[in-house]
């Protein structure tokens, strides 16, 4: 069953360009970093995308799916599983990520305006790709996976990325279109994941069970899940989380973050999928 309580939470952030080029020297990962005890829960923030971000701080907007609008006080704008269209704005945001398992996580045709556009998949088949993005504000990084065929069989080694996102000192992982649990080499580089957004289909991504594992093992202190097909499947994820995870149905559909207010128990705060309005 899902506790409402009528929060949402103000929590902390820090962090580099590339796509085709590599940076000398990168900016080291502090999400690779042991992760320190962090104090417990905060207070309610509503604030629309335009908004100023607060200092050491940043804003996560579930857009729709897959989607988020990632915003840092520095004003970097990411879009993660970017389709092509995130509402009825004039916007273009610096940076979008893309997974190719399915039409709904990308688009061939993104806006040639957007300086930096992140494909999860390498131009050859099999091989991935590898990203470490440096825009000052946030860094970019990906961590490939498999994408997977009918029955369980590989159907383009590496096809997918995890990507994560730096930035006011918090580590936020997208799991992307993720088919299989992880390997000890991938959540070694994933490293430290303060903010996780999970998809709990069920079947399309993860059985349940699986992403529970998955979820436990990263034990991130903020989930928030996505790519979930109505209420009764995300009732389904929830009620195999309660019993470890605090769940906070916030009743919103953006949350502003930062490193010092994260809670202390791992926590999933369910957020509400809603397209970027012009007026709002």
């Amino acid at each position: 069953m899902i506790r409402l309580f009528a929060c949402l939470i103000c929590l902390t952030f820090s962090t580099t360009p590339l796509f085709a080029q590599e940076p000398i020297e990168r900016t080291p990962s502090h999400c690779r970093a042991v992760a320190e005890a962090a104090p417990g829960l905060t207070y309610l923030h509503q604030a629309s995308f335009k908004d100023a971000v607060p200092t050491n701080r940043v804003r996560i907007h579930y857009i729709a799916h897959a989607s988020f609008l990632i915003q840092s006080h520095g004003g970097t704008d990411a879009v993660t599983d970017f389709t092509g269209f995130v509402g009825n704005v004039d916007f273009i945001p610096d940076v979008v990520t893309m997974n190719h398992a399915h039409s709904t996580h990308w688009t061939a045709f993104p806006d040639p305006a957007i300086p930096h556009v992140l494909r999860g998949w390498g131009e050859e088949f099999g091989q991935g790709i590898e990203h470490h993005l440096d825009l000052g504000d946030m860094v970019i990084r990906n961590v490939s996976t498999d994408i997977r065929a009918a029955f369980g069989t590989v159907s383009e080694p590496k096809g997918n990325s995890i990507f994560v996102f730096e930035a006011a000192g918090l580590c936020i992982g997208h799991l992307g279109h993720l088919h299989h649990q992880p390997t000890d080499e991938q959540y070694a580089a994933l490293g430290r994941v303060d903010v996780l957004l999970a998809p709990v289909d069920g079947g399309y991504t993860l059985r349940i069970d699986e992403m529970i594992k998955v979820i436990q093992r990263l034990r991130s202190s903020i989930v928030i899940p996505m790519h979930w097909f109505g209420d009764a499947t995300l009732a389904r994820f929830l009620n195999g989380m309660e019993d470890s995870f605090a769940v906070v149905e916030t009743g919103e559909n953006a949350l502003t973050v930062s490193l010092d207010t994260l809670p202390s128990q791992p926590t999933i705060m369910l957020l509400r999928p809603a397209y970027l309005i012009e007026n709002e």
